[in-house]
């Protein structure tokens, strides 16, 4: 078995707040590289739990970066650097997607909610469908017939997981009590709590179907106020209005998921 695990630094237990994952405060990002670390191991061992020789392959999705090296699984292995572009190393020789530490999209209620760029994105929509980081990458992953099984973040995450994958398996570590604000599962508990959903995940794999639909395709991305498109347009996109613009194709993988 050959697992694909993307991961984010807003989504575990005991991270609250922006600065806890930028570089402009070390201290705090190094101790939120040590929550995220300990939540990817304790998926990577409820993964090995369900199968001891599976290949386990991590992508650090955070910009900045997000994973203490130091404390590493050393059953897995870990895909970090620059130069990431859609999909991020995804292929069809994958059996299933995870997702741990993720976050909610832009507006959605859920702590450190964005999408792609907590500073400059309103949205993303495809074929007028509203999708954060997480549904975009689980189309994408659906377009190779691969299954998204896991997802652990805030109880809003999960819930908008679940709208697109009704019985994905879902681990909660924390509560949404405003954008910067949570109730959380100690990091002991949230460890405990993605290992067992993470086997689970891995033993309902055949229940649980590839997020996807049928193109072509039309993504819609809108900036915030007062950011510049231009960027989106250098890149092929065209320009509907000041703060939106639209890419078509016909694959999902060309567009910028």
């Amino acid at each position: 078995m050959k697992i694909y695990m993307m991961t984010d630094l807003e989504g575990p237990a005991m991270i609250s707040t922006f600065d806890q994952t930028r570089d402009v405060t070390p201290e705090e990002k190094q101790r939120s590289e040590y929550f995220l670390t300990g939540e990817i191991n304790a998926c990577v061992d409820g993964i090995l739990d369900f199968d001891a020789d599976a290949e386990v392959v991590v992508i650090d999705g955070h910009g900045s970066g997000g994973i203490d090296e130091m404390l590493f699984h050393k059953q897995a292995k870990l895909v970090a650097g620059r130069g990431f572009t859609p999909p991020y190393c995804l292929d069809e020789s994958y059996d299933a997607v995870m997702f741990v530490g993720q976050h909610a999209k832009m507006g959605d209620r859920g702590v450190l909610c964005h999408t792609q760029s907590s500073k400059t994105i309103e949205y993303y929509k495809i074929n007028g469908i509203e999708l954060g980081e997480f549904g975009t990458f689980a189309l994408a992953a659906g377009s190779m017939g691969i299954p998204t099984i896991f997802v652990s973040g805030d109880d809003v995450t999960i819930e908008e997981a679940r709208d697109l994958i009704p019985n994905i398996e879902g681990a909660i570590v924390k509560w949404a009590l405003g954008r910067e604000l949570a109730m959380h599962l100690s990091h002991e508990a949230a460890c405990d709590l993605i290992r067992e959903g993470a086997r689970s995940a891995c033993e309902r794999m055949d229940e649980i179907e590839p997020y996807f639909f049928e193109g072509p395709y039309t993504e819609e991305i809108r900036v915030q106020e007062g950011c510049s498109i231009q960027g989106f347009l250098n890149l092929g996109c065209e320009a509907v209005d000041n703060r939106t613009v639209r890419l078509h194709a016909d694959n999902v993988l060309d567009l910028r998921v």
